[in-house]
């Protein structure tokens, strides 16, 4: 796998070389994409024409297992039907234009993508039978998809299957044109070099579960744990590239979040706003005080500019927290609101605080019926020092990623926040 990043980097510029050994691996893991279950969607980004993301198409079209190039895609059944006889590696160029959720039919396109990413995905299909009849077949849409566009506006949720490669031009000539008049027999050996590594590995990669940073969790896991297998079958230290791949890809999730680029439910968004402005020495806060805090914090989310229209109210307040099971209550001096206790759960699970966190009471002095009893942590888990943050200590927005809350700073950029970096 080695000489295919040696390959790559003859052809391709990347403003992060480690993008070069990202391509290999996926590169690879399309001949396994059988053996590891799910297959991330591979999304080749640039910010204008000319940066060559058709010449990586080209080489992925000589890499990658049975591929086949489709400048676009007409239908979710046409998809269905191309996987009809078998796994092929899909390449799609122009996705900008193709997967534009403008478009009409689109969305059934890209639900087709998104559920195929994992191995058992189907999609009934109309097939013509004796008679001049119809009868329905349940055909499989599971298969790498490599997508290629300038900044594609993609949903949210295929962006969360999908690893993304910025591609830049190469203006001072660094890299070699593709010819391929005259490298095609070089590609081919490559290639062949490369499936057949990957036919000798097939048995180990399915069989194999190597460690995933602390993080790496939930779609994150299911997007790069084919990578992390097929780096685990070639040895040396590509383990230890996609350690840092991944590392880089949750530090980027978290900057989308706190820059507000990534759309987040409103009950995450309310769930984040209220730990950043819920001290932990406050066992239970009343409705109409939590309303207050929420608008004062985030106005352009919950007050009158807000895309709802209107101000949050108790009300309103009461019915998002009930979708995520968390219900207000009274204390003993006969107040209507919530107890902190009744968050931890659902705090923990978003990723908004580490796994571990001393228990508190409720308001009322009871233990309330939705605070978590954890067991003892075993010795091969991994717990977040206890010096670690969990809030920005320059903004106190919430920190995701195991970088942020070492540092104690997220990562925002502006003035305030590099002043904080530079002191520690």
């Amino acid at each position: 796998m080695t000489g295919v990043r040696t390959w790559l980097a003859r052809f391709i510029s990347v403003p992060d070389d480690i993008d070069l050994d990202l391509l290999a691996l996926w590169a690879a893991h399309t001949h396994v994409a059988l053996e590891t279950y799910s297959t991330p969607r591979l999304v080749l980004d640039s910010t204008m024409p000319g940066s060559g993301k058709t010449t990586v198409l080209e080489h992925m079209q000589r890499l990658c297992y049975a591929p086949i190039q489709a400048a676009s895609i007409s239908s979710p059944a046409l998809l269905a039907r191309m996987l009809s006889k078998g796994i092929r590696t899909i390449l799609i160029d122009e996705v900008d234009r193709s997967l534009d959720p403008k478009k009409p039919g689109v969305e059934d396109l890209i639900a087709i993508l998104n559920s195929g990413y994992k191995r058992g995905a189907t999609r009934p299909v109309l097939v013509p039978v004796k008679g001049g009849d119809w009868d329905v077949a349940e055909m499989s849409t599971y298969a790498p998809v490599a997508m290629a566009g300038n900044s594609p506006h993609l949903p949210d949720d295929t962006r969360s299957r999908s690893i993304r490669v910025l591609l830049m031009p190469d203006l001072y000539g660094v890299v070699e044109s593709s010819d391929w008049e005259e490298i095609e027999p070089d590609a081919r050996d490559h290639a062949e070099a490369l499936a057949n590594a990957m036919e000798s590995a097939r048995e180990f990669i399915r069989t194999v579960r190597p460690a995933l940073p602390e993080g790496c969790v939930g779609r994150m896991k299911e997007k790069w744990n084919p990578l992390m297998r097929v780096a685990a079958a070639a040895g040396g230290t590509w383990p230890v590239v996609v350690t840092q791949l991944i590392e880089r890809d949750i530090q980027e999730v978290e900057m989308e979040r706190e820059e507000g680029l990534m759309k987040l439910p409103p009950q995450m968004v309310m769930l984040m706003d209220l730990y950043a402005a819920w001290p932990e020495d406050e066992h239970f806060v009343n409705a109409n005080e939590l309303v207050r805090r929420l608008i004062q914090r985030n106005p352009d989310y919950w007050d009158t500019a807000s895309a709802y229209g209107r101000a949050l109210t108790v009300q309103r307040l009461g019915r998002t927290l009930v979708q995520i099971k968390i219900r207000s209550s009274k204390n003993s001096r006969d107040q209507r609101g919530y107890a902190r206790a009744d968050f931890l759960k659902s705090w923990r699970q978003s990723g908004i605080i580490p796994r571990i966190e001393p228990v508190e009471p409720s308001g009322s002095g009871e233990a309330s019926a939705n605070t978590p009893v954890f067991e003892p942590v075993e010795p091969s888990q991994t717990v977040e020092p206890a010096t670690a943050r969990t809030i920005c200590r320059v903004c106190s927005a919430p920190l995701l990623a195991p970088a942020s809350r070492a540092a104690g700073i997220c990562g925002k950029r502006n003035p305030e926040h590099d002043a904080e970096r530079v002191a520690a």
